[in-house]
């Protein structure tokens, strides 16, 4: 009897340690590995670990991990290589154009599964239509629409007003952008071109600024089920010949192959007066344009037009039930109004919800930059990104052709035919 109450005492003792032990394990916050893409100008790594940072400080159960990963492509490939291994990723920000790649995999959990509140409900409800068209298939929602955005015109105000153009006019159609463009290029005596009138990038991503010609001439690239495609319409084949002849006949940009990571560079280095590119770039250009410059809608064709852009938010099945509520509860707060708008002054990206737009911030911003509402603005005649099953083959079959195309080695016609042919032997499995 004596020992009965030493023996009780080691016994609630060690009882409490586990239950110490036990809480200590269920305090430990849930991690999340977390792909991101660095494919534009500008310190986008310092903006996402600053945001991932208040981020953990409201939710101090919740660790992220950002994954720096490289390009789009580079991504695509890191991720879907990574859920194979034995760390995959929990949620990733990638093209919103590899849903149905994703899907194919086999890899992805539709944000429907975690929708379960009126909240929820809304709050997948508050995007922008035109970014919801490419993260959305067979009445699911794969993707949350983060990183988005839209092709636009710059233009240097200097050069227009060297060239006896309004500064504060960008040419609003086909016409008047290759008639600017003509009395924007300088040549010396000898023919040799100091600045060129005009740039679209034809690298990277040549399939996304060539989907801002087929646009404005009223012609789509794919249908929606994203198992069919159109490369070789007479009013595609139109639009690839209007890019051709832009060096070729009017000789208002350089002749070749275009690059997409060194456009921004020369337009500030003055060696383009116009150039087409990401409003994903604008952050950049405001920062580095050693100039007064205009931001400005695609011109139009026989219609307006860009296609949208940029990544999406998606999450695995390589998480558990807790990281699936841990990557929503990070989504959520990534895309608040507040937090949305943050990201678009910071960036240059279309803030994705309409709401962000009334914010305090953004309002202030729009005021003293009302080029960053012309991307938004812009999203009324936008078409969603060019996206299908087995997206990067047939992409490369598009990208093939109009490179061959631009480069002189076929003619738009057979380039674009030869496109066509490719794509249907790719996607007829899919048909």
């Amino acid at each position: 009897m004596t020992f009965m109450p030493k023996t009780w005492s080691t016994a609630a003792a060690l009882a409490a340690g586990l239950a110490l032990a036990a809480g200590a394990v269920a305090a430990a916050p849930v991690e999340l590995r977390f792909y991101y893409p660095i494919a534009v100008g500008g310190p986008i790594t310092k903006i996402v670990d600053s945001m991932v940072a208040d981020f953990e400080k409201e939710n101090p159960d919740v660790k992220v991990r950002p994954i720096y990963s490289g390009t789009y492509q580079d991504t695509i490939v890191k991720v879907l290589t990574a859920l194979k291994g034995s760390e995959p990723p929990h949620l990733s920000v990638v093209l919103s154009t590899d849903m149905f790649s994703l899907i194919d995999e086999g890899v992805l959990l539709p944000f429907d599964n975690f929708i379960k509140t009126a909240d929820d409900k809304a709050w997948m409800a508050s995007f922008f239509p035109g970014f919801m068209a490419n993260s959305q298939t067979g009445g699911k929602t794969w993707g949350i629409p983060f990183q988005r955005s839209t092709v636009v015109l710059y233009w240097n105000k200097e050069a227009f007003k060297q060239a006896g153009l309004d500064p504060d006019k960008p040419p609003a159609s086909w016409a008047e952008m290759t008639d600017y463009a003509q009395k924007l290029t300088k040549r010396d005596a000898s023919g040799n071109v100091s600045q060129w009138g005009l740039q679209v990038p034809s690298s990277g991503f040549p399939y996304w600024l060539f989907q801002g010609f087929t646009t404005q001439n009223d012609v789509l690239l794919m249908n929606d089920a994203g198992n069919e495609t159109y490369f070789d319409k007479p009013a595609v084949i139109e639009a690839v010949q209007f890019w051709v002849d832009l060096a070729k006949k009017y000789k208002v940009s350089p002749d070749g192959i275009l690059e997409w990571g060194t456009t921004p560079k020369d337009f500030f280095e003055r060696k383009i007066a116009m150039m087409w590119t990401t409003t994903g770039n604008l952050t950049n250009v405001k920062a580095n344009a050693p100039f007064d410059f205009g931001v400005a809608m695609l011109p139009a064709g026989k219609r307006r037009g860009s296609p949208t852009g940029g990544g999406n938010f998606y999450v695995f099945k390589s998480t558990t039930p807790e990281q699936q509520q841990a990557a929503l509860k990070f989504v959520k707060w990534m895309t608040t109004p507040e937090r949305a708008a943050e990201w678009g002054i910071k960036t240059g990206y279309v803030a994705v919800r309409p709401e962000s737009w009334e914010t305090a911030a953004m309002k202030q911003y729009v005021a003293g930059f009302p080029a960053a509402a012309v991307a938004r603005d812009q999203l009324k005649y936008a078409v969603a990104e060019f996206s299908t099953h087995e997206n990067q083959r047939v992409v490369k079959a598009l990208n093939d052709g109009l490179q061959a195309a631009l480069t002189g080695t076929k003619t738009a016609e057979q380039a674009m035919k030869d496109a066509q042919r490719e794509a249907e032997r790719i996607l007829k499995t899919y048909r």
